[in-house]
């Protein structure tokens, strides 16, 4: 297996529903910008209170996925 990089970023995902929805849908919003996500790691779990009833889950994530450094810019040969 090929070394590799793995970069850890910080998440926060909220639902009306539940702490899972919330993980759910924290990942599945970062899978559209963030490649190759690998591990989520839930960190911190909170809910919001309004007039004594819940309103919001909220929880906060650490999600690994490859680091892939982008290329070096090639120099372009002019044209004559």
């Amino acid at each position: 297996m090929a070394d590799s990089v793995y970069r850890v970023t910080e998440l926060i995902g909220t639902s009306g529903q539940s702490w899972e929805a919330a993980a759910k849908n924290a990942v599945e919003t970062a899978a559209r910008s963030l490649r190759d996500l690998r591990v989520a790691e839930v960190v911190e779990q909170d809910m919001t209170i309004e007039n004594g009833k819940v309103t919001s889950y909220r929880v906060k994530l650490n999600v690994s996925f490859k680091y892939v450094p982008e290329a070096a810019p090639r120099a372009r040969a002019k044209k004559r």
